[in-house]
């Protein structure tokens, strides 16, 4: 496989305002699970194997077990995911592909019973950041390792 071309050299002005989207959503989300679960099953949907491979590697770091990780994608058929991870999940997806269906009120509700506004909003841009990364990665060609080669 072959990089498409290197965007961080092409345009770092993209790289920094990337950047800077990314903090603002990590100091939204302190709850680190729940970050690497949305980044995770986001980037599941967008088929995006370097964000997949980055952050099944972070989950890992912070302790996720191999069983949650390979059961992100069916989140919906194991008991292992939490109500509060289950309405994270939910959500994701709604945002992920809010052109099917927007974000129904029913997976608003069964967020907002875990979450505050503000936090409800640091949930949206948690979502917003890695589908942006997910693009970037998948319209230059990234892949696992593409760097480090």
């Amino acid at each position: 496989m072959k990089l498409r071309l290197d965007y961080r050299e092409a345009n770092p002005a993209a790289l920094q305002a990337l950047i800077k989207l990314e903090g603002t959503a990590m100091q939204m989300n302190p709850d680190k699970t729940l970050y690497e679960l949305i980044k995770i099953r986001a980037s599941q949907i967008n088929g995006c194997a370097f964000c997949l491979d980055m952050h099944t590697t972070d989950a890992r770091k912070i302790g996720e077990s191999e069983q949650r990780i390979n059961l992100i994608v069916v989140w919906r058929e194991t008991p292992l995911f939490t109500e509060k991870e289950r309405a994270v999940l939910a959500l994701t997806e709604a945002l992920t592909l809010v052109a099917n269906a927007g974000v129904p009120q029913e997976i608003y509700e069964e967020v907002r019973k875990h979450f505050t506004e503000a936090e409800y909003v640091g949930l949206i841009m948690a979502v917003n950041a890695i589908n942006s990364w997910n693009r970037i990665a998948i319209a230059t060609g990234m892949f696992p390792g593409c760097y480090e080669a």
